[in-house]
C-alpha cells in the first residue's frame, strides 16, 4: 500500500521539475541566444516480491516492478535561433555552429564558452562578454578607436584617428564541443564545460564546420511559446493525476485502518 505514496511522490517531483524548466524557457523567450531546456523521464524499477524473485533467478531472468518516475538531468537544445539585425557594432552572432571561448578566471578551471550577444570594452580595454569575462583571444581595443569592424572570418579591425586603414587588433576563433550535453549554463548565454572527456575543437569562423560571425546581429532564443504552453498543460495534467494517486492511496489507507474485526 505504501508504494502508492512513493510512486505518487516521485511523479509529483518529476512533473514539478518539468514545470520549472518550462517556466524558465518561457521567461527567457526574449533573451538573446538563449537555448531552451528540455527534460526527459526515466522509469524507476525495484526488485519484485521474494517469491517472484526466486522464480526469476531460477529461470535465469530478472523480475522488477515499477516504482515511479525520475527526471534525467536537464539538457539544453542547441538548435539555432533566428538572427535579428540590431545595427549595433558591438552585437555579434554566430551564423551556424560553434561558440566563442571566454577567458576563465583562474588557470586550470573549466572552459567557459559563449554563444554570442552584446560585446563591451572592459576597464582593461579588452573585448568582453556581458558576464564581464574577456574573450579568450584577449583582443585589446585602442582607447582612441572610433569604431570596430568584425569580419565574418573573425578578424577584428579598429578605426584609429590618423590611420588611413583600419588596424587589425585580433582574431576571434570558434570552438565546437564534441558533446553539448556536458555544457552547464552559467547565464548571459555562457556555458561551462564540466566533463573532462569533452574536447573542444578550435577553428576559424567559416572553416571546419564552424559558423561565421555576423556583426550587428543578435541571435533570438530558440523557444517556441506555443510548444512550451502545450508542454506546460501536459505537465500540469500529469501533476494532477499523481496528486490524485496520492489522495486515493490515502483514502484506501483510511478504509483499511477503519476495518473492524
Amino acid at each position: 500500500m505504501n508504494n502508492v505514496f512513493y510512486i505518487g511522490a516521485t511523479g509529483l517531483n518529476a512533473q514539478q521539475a518539468a514545470v520549472d524548466v518550462t517556466a524558465n524557457n518561457v521567461a527567457n523567450l526574449n533573451t538573446p541566444a538563449f537555448k531552451r531546456g528540455a527534460v526527459s523521464f526515466a522509469e524507476l524499477l525495484v526488485p519484485g516480491t521474494e517469491p517472484a524473485r526466486r522464480q526469476s533467478l531460477a529461470a535465469g531472468t530478472v523480475t522488477a516492478v515499477g516504482a515511479g518516475v525520475a527526471v534525467a538531468p536537464q539538457l539544453h537544445v542547441f538548435t539555432a535561433g533566428e538572427l535579428r539585425q540590431t545595427g549595433n557594432a558591438l552585437d555579434i552572432a554566430i551564423r551556424g555552429e560553434g561558440f566563442i571561448e571566454l577567458a576563465s578566471e583562474t588557470r586550470g578551471s573549466d572552459a567557459v564558452i559563449w554563444r554570442g550577444g552584446s560585446l563591451h570594452v572592459d576597464t582593461d580595454g579588452y573585448l568582453a562578454a556581458p558576464n564581464g569575462m574577456p574573450l579568450k583571444a584577449m583582443i585589446s581595443v585602442p582607447r582612441d578607436s572610433t569604431g570596430l569592424t568584425i569580419e565574418a572570418s573573425g578578424q577584428v579591425f579598429a578605426t584609429v584617428p590618423n590611420q588611413p586603414e583600419p588596424l587589425e587588433i585580433g582574431q576571434i576563433e570558434l570552438v565546437l564541443p564534441t558533446d553539448t550535453r556536458a555544457l552547464q549554463s552559467t547565464g548571459d548565454g555562457a556555458y561551462r564545460v564540466r566533463d573532462d572527456g569533452i574536447a573542444l575543437t578550435r577553428a576559424r569562423p567559416g572553416e571546419d564546420n564552424a559558423g561565421a560571425l555576423a556583426q550587428g546581429f543578435s541571435e533570438a532564443s530558440n523557444v517556441s511559446l506555443s510548444d512550451e504552453l502545450v508542454s506546460l498543460m501536459i505537465y500540469q495534467r500529469s501533476y494532477a493525476a499523481n496528486a490524485r494517486l496520492v489522495q486515493v492511496g490515502d483514502e484506501l489507507m483510511a478504509i483499511a485502518n477503519g476495518l473492524k474485526r
